[in-house]
């Protein structure tokens, strides 16, 4: 679905991506993984085209998608940070998003999935850090698009709602979608990930399934193979 070729940017003398070579088209949902500052945000940016890179080639579904726009129609993305107008209610914001993607489109089954009708007309700003992150998922997921890409989705979410969402993701991964996620729990990663890229100062460190991942970097459980990425130089025959 998205294959990502030789891709190159610096914001000034900050090289972000060194010829970063991806290729998203495994089935499954993919986490995007790395310490702060590794590029994650930032490569998918340039899928989304919100970020222009300086070399390189992305293309989706085989064509390509550099300065071209239409392909987010395509996207279902969830930001690290959303910001909205904090004096909308949570229905004016959904109705505004549906207004402005010109696509009608039902957003119950999303609306009882986090429990959110108790807050359908109560303001932004006037919602707590959880129910917010909620309403996100609701505004990110509720058009049926190809492409899932979520930022940190986890963030303030109670366990009832992790649990839900975790339940929807594998609903969506069913589908054949093409899904990443960026987060740092790898508890999340254990239990919903099938295949793992990991950036490391701009570069691709290791890319393939979480069991190939264990086996290489010698770890009992997901979060002791990264640490061990970290701390450790990898057998460069494995």
């Amino acid at each position: 679905m998205i294959s990502i070729n030789k891709l190159h940017k610096s914001f000034d003398t900050n090289h972000v991506l060194n010829n970063i070579t991806v290729d998203f088209s495994r089935p499954g949902i993919t986490a995007v993984l790395g310490p702060n500052g590794s590029g994650k945000t930032t490569l998918i940016k340039c899928i989304l085209g919100m970020v222009i890179p300086d070399k390189g080639d992305i293309r989706m579904n085989g064509e390509n998608i550099l300065g071209q726009w239409a392909h987010r129609q395509q996207i279902d993305y969830l930001p690290q940070i959303a910001r909205f107008p904090e004096n909308l209610t949570t229905e004016e914001l959904i109705e505004m998003v549906k207004d402005i993607r010109g696509e009608e489109i039902d957003a119950n089954m999303l609306i009882d999935t986090f429990e959110l009708s108790p807050f359908l007309d109560k303001k932004l700003g006037k919602l707590s850090g959880g129910t917010r992150q909620k309403v996100n998922l609701v505004v990110a997921l509720m058009y049926d698009s190809p492409v899932i890409i979520l930022d940190e989705p986890t963030v303030g979410l109670d366990p009832v709602a992790l649990q839900r969402l975790k339940k929807l993701l594998k609903e969506e991964s069913a589908k054949n979608k093409t899904i990443l996620i960026t987060t740092h729990i790898m508890s999340f990663v254990e239990e919903v990930a099938e295949n793992i890229i990991f950036l490391l100062e701009g570069e691709v460190e290791f890319d393939g399934t979480t069991q190939m991942l264990r086996d290489r970097y010698s770890g009992d459980s997901l979060e002791e193979s990264i640490a061990n990425i970290l701390v450790n130089d990898p057998d460069p025959d494995l």
